[in-house]
């Protein structure tokens, strides 16, 4: 049966995230984020498997309410079942786009009767970069629709300029600048996800994103899950391409997490509602076997993974390097994510030599992340450079050795190279990477080296820390940056809504 709004008097906000996990995280935090901050009632609508997902990343008290709406993936290319990014191929993830559009109609129908019963419309629609239809939605029912991206302001801004400008396709180099960017801060072609360097504007992914993406800048305002003191240039960038408001609500984190006291209780479980097949308290185990600082994490996303030979130079070069590690393996790109992992995409009894020396943990599909990052013993964290992992990784001060496969990732390693100095890339891309084991021996070293640049790299971090959990502080009327922006966003929605009303 479809979720019904309950409707009391009040303000409401509606919420629209894209139907990714990389995207549902952000956007329920930001909901709980907006409940804890006023008294409005939060709507969340999507479809019905990603309802049932956040659901079960939250606790049964949530306020945050859920509203189901009617999503046919059959109708568009895609598998049964399937209603969001997770294990679902590379060729099949364009439909999925451009399937999200048909959520527009049933996004309709539910605001028309939640503004029946309200007797108004939402203070405003909170919608995912992707889902600009959002834009004339809000429009047509008397409200304002506010951008929320789910990444980082210099990520988002490289992702958004690039798609509407295809600027690599001016140029015979294989380096250009990029419109809104200073002229110093060249990008290169092998940042580019293969998609994105095809794209020529005729093609699916543009016929998508270029619409999409244009709409969204037609919002009332942008929301960034990033703290601003930590993305000054980013956010600067950011704010100067939209010519629109920009508010830095992030760490969209859970406040465990942003903590140094330990409850006793996983931080991880409650964030996203999965389980692994090792449980969080054999994996701290084992983490408590080993020395402080000296553990390097490897996990690759949610829907990420890296090709066949690409895993197995990884594995050689773990090996080679000494360093005890937490490694979180899929199937290879080209095989089913969600099938059995097998021993064949490894070198020859690599687990068992790993579990013997006690040198390396392996984990099916999922491990307690953030758990794992807290704990003292981790050291570094080798990474796709999503935005939620980095931002869960540096919370906790931990350095960073990137591997950018897809999105925006490859611009936020960019800046976390270039701008933080907290990080070291390895290589770039999924089964292009040219990777050897050698190259993994060696900047694995270098990243957790105790001096030198995995030294630096780790002080660095260290401050970014700071800044990060100072953003989310309450002391008396003292407040940081993410709460005073979270209060001037509704201030800015209160005073237009009461101009609207004049």
């Amino acid at each position: 049966m479809r979720s019904q709004p309950h409707c009391s008097g009040g303000e409401y906000v509606v919420m629209l995230p894209f139907m990714a996990h990389g995207h549902l995280i952000p956007f329920l935090a930001l909901a709980n984020q907006i409940h804890r901050s006023t008294t409005f009632t939060v709507f969340i609508a999507t479809t019905k498997l990603n309802v049932h997902y956040l659901r079960s990343a939250v606790p049964s008290a949530s306020d945050v309410r859920f509203i189901e709406l009617p999503f046919s993936g059959a109708n568009h290319g895609l598998p049964p079942n399937v209603e969001n990014t997770e294990n679902l191929p590379l060729t099949k993830i364009v439909h999925l786009f451009h399937a999200s559009s048909s959520l527009e109609p049933p996004c309709r129908s539910f605001l028309s009767r939640v503004v029946e019963e309200r007797g108004r419309p939402p203070l405003c629609i909170v919608s995912d970069v992707f889902l600009g239809w959002a834009v004339d939605v809000a429009k047509s029912f008397g409200t304002v629709n506010v951008t929320f991206s789910t990444g980082g302001a210099y990520g988002t801004a490289a992702y958004v300029s690039l798609w509407l400008n295809l600027p690599h396709r001016k140029t015979d180099s294989d380096e250009f600048s990029l419109p809104g960017f200073p002229e110093r801060c060249r990008f290169h072609l092998t940042q580019l996800h293969p998609f994105l360097r095809a794209a020529d504007g005729t093609d699916a992914w543009s016929r998508f994103f270029q619409p999409q993406i244009s709409l969204s800048l037609q919002s009332y305002a942008w929301l960034c899950n990033t703290v601003e003191e930590i993305e000054l240039a980013g956010v600067e960038i950011f704010r100067n391409y939209l010519n629109l408001p920009v508010w830095c609500v992030g760490p969209l984190l859970p406040q465990a997490a942003l903590s140094n006291s330990s409850s006793g209780q996983s931080i991880s479980r409650h964030r996203v509602g999965k389980e692994s097949d090792i449980s969080t308290e054999n994996c701290l185990d084992w983490l408590e076997s080993q020395e402080p600082r000296s553990v390097l994490y490897i996990c690759f996303g949610s829907q990420n993974t890296i090709g066949a030979s690409q895993m197995m130079e990884l594995a050689i070069g773990l090996e080679r390097s000494e360093k005890p590690f937490v490694w979180v393996i899929r199937p290879p790109v080209g095989f089913d994510l969600r099938g059995e992992f097998l021993p064949e995409w490894l070198p020859e009894k690599f687990e068992e030599r790993m579990r013997e020396k006690n040198k390396g943990l392996l984990v099916r599909n999922w491990a307690p992340q953030l758990d794992i990052l807290s704990h003292r013993s981790t050291g570094a964290f080798l990474s796709h450079c999503g935005w939620n992992s980095v931002m869960e990784s540096l919370s906790q001060g931990v350095p960073i050795v990137a591997w950018p496969i897809a999105a925006e990732q490859a611009y936020n390693s960019k800046m976390l190279v270039e701008e933080m100095g907290v990080c070291m890339e390895l290589t770039r891309g999924a089964q292009s990477a040219n990777i050897a084991a050698e190259r993994v021996r060696e900047v694995i070293g270098r990243a957790m080296d105790g001096g030198g640049e995995g030294a630096e790299m780790r002080r660095r971090a260290e401050e970014v820390k700071l800044q990060i959990r100072a953003a989310m502080r309450e002391e008396g009327e003292q407040k940081g940056s993410a709460l005073k922006a979270m209060d001037d966003f509704v201030a800015s929605l209160i005073a237009n809504r009461d101009q609207v009303l004049k």
